[in-house]
């Protein structure tokens, strides 16, 4: 009995105390200061709308507040309620959500504003474990949208919080391993008022003040109290397990232009990579890829006044991308093709002046403008 009483203690002594509740005090009026003025984010004193809350998180997801905030005045411009969301046809969302990457994100945003729209009256749910059963939302998105929108006692984790936690607590543990523990000591700091300010506090101490290599500590609200601080070097948490390099996939794209001023183009499967979006014609994309037989993937023209083929212009530089999970290298060909030739199977003709409306994702962006500049 005594061993046990003894191993208890040792064990409640490696973690770290939580800070009191005057921590919590200290970060909302240093908040109340310094908050950043967001699209999304509702001034002082205002009630947060709950469309704003789910649709920015879900864009912020991988992204950064900067790269986000036109997409989101625009969807707000085009969509200006979860109902109007839902109304919209896939293809229409898929375009406006062309260039943020990510792209399963736009799938779900669109499948949870119909479920919202069909099933909760237009309304967003209160709680963490109803919001959690909506389509692409998981633990952090549900109590952001919990906390921000309706002023719920929820703690949202992200990276920035996790690195504030991390560094508050001189967590040695590397991430992804640490996660549970940050989480759980992340949920003792949060406040029982106020807890949707209190988590756009933590996010923008990380955002602005705890970054990831030089953070400003003699600007923090905790730099008293900041275990990681006090041990002389903060930037050294949170620890990493290194991740394996993936390997580089490469393959080719062709880009036929009609001399009428269409582009060819096909829609990618619903479900995969890119789900939806729109593409030029492509190889398969894999480590092994044989340059020399490129051309067997090439769409194949037909026309009564010229047939056969289209001939192929290969661009010396390739268009690299980097995807989450693997980098890609495509050769890009372009060629010309007769006015009026018909599409191959599968594929469809846009013209040139309409093609921004399409939903191409950055890559195909990358590798129709680089074909374009060579061919027109």
């Amino acid at each position: 009995m005594t061993v046990a009483v003894k191993r208890s203690k040792r064990q409640r002594r490696k973690r770290p105390a939580a800070p009191s509740c005057t921590h919590a005090a200290a970060l909302l009026a240093w908040y109340d200061r310094h908050r950043r003025k967001l699209p999304w984010r509702a001034a002082p004193g205002e009630a947060a709308d709950p469309y704003r809350v789910w649709l920015s998180e879900i864009m912020l997801q991988q992204t950064t507040a900067k790269a986000v905030a036109p997409y989101f005045a625009e969807f707000l411009a085009r969509w200006e309620d979860v109902g109007a969301l839902a109304a919209a046809p896939l293809s229409e969302v898929l375009s406006a959500w062309a260039g943020l990457g990510y792209y399963a994100r736009a799938h779900n945003l669109h499948a949870c504003a119909r479920v919202v729209a069909e099933r909760h009256d237009g309304k967003f749910p209160r709680s963490e474990r109803t919001l959690r059963e909506l389509p692409g939302i998981g633990p952090y998105t549900a109590a952001a949208i919990a906390a921000i929108a309706y002023d719920v006692k929820a703690t949202p984790v992200d990276g920035n919080i996790e690195r504030v936690v991390a560094r508050l607590f001189a967590v040695s543990a590397p991430l992804p391993q640490a996660k549970t523990e940050l989480r759980l000591l992340a949920c003792t700091l949060t406040p029982r008022r106020r807890a949707g300010d209190f988590a756009q506090a933590m996010m923008d101490l990380g955002a602005t003040i705890c970054t990831p290599k030089r953070p400003a500590c003699a600007l923090c609200p905790w730099i008293a109290s900041c275990a990681g601080r006090r041990g002389g070097n903060p930037a050294f948490f949170p620890q990493r397990t290194p991740k394996r390099e993936a390997l580089l996939r490469r393959g080719a794209a062709f880009v036929a232009v009609r001399e009428d001023g269409f582009l060819l183009v096909r829609t990618r499967p619903t479900k995969g990579l890119l789900g939806g979006m729109t593409e030029v014609p492509t190889s398969d994309w894999s480590a092994d890829f044989d340059e020399a037989k490129a051309s067997d993937s090439a769409p194949h023209f037909c026309d009564s006044a010229r047939p056969g083929v289209c001939e192929w212009h290969r661009i010396p530089t390739p268009v690299r991308h980097v995807f989450t999970h693997f980098p890609l290298e495509l050769s890009v060909y372009w060629g010309r093709v007769p006015a009026r030739a018909p599409a191959p199977a599968g594929t469809r003709w846009v013209a040139c002046s309409k093609i921004g409306k399409e939903a191409l994702p950055s890559l195909m962006r990358k590798v129709v403008a680089r074909a374009l500049d060579a061919a027109l």
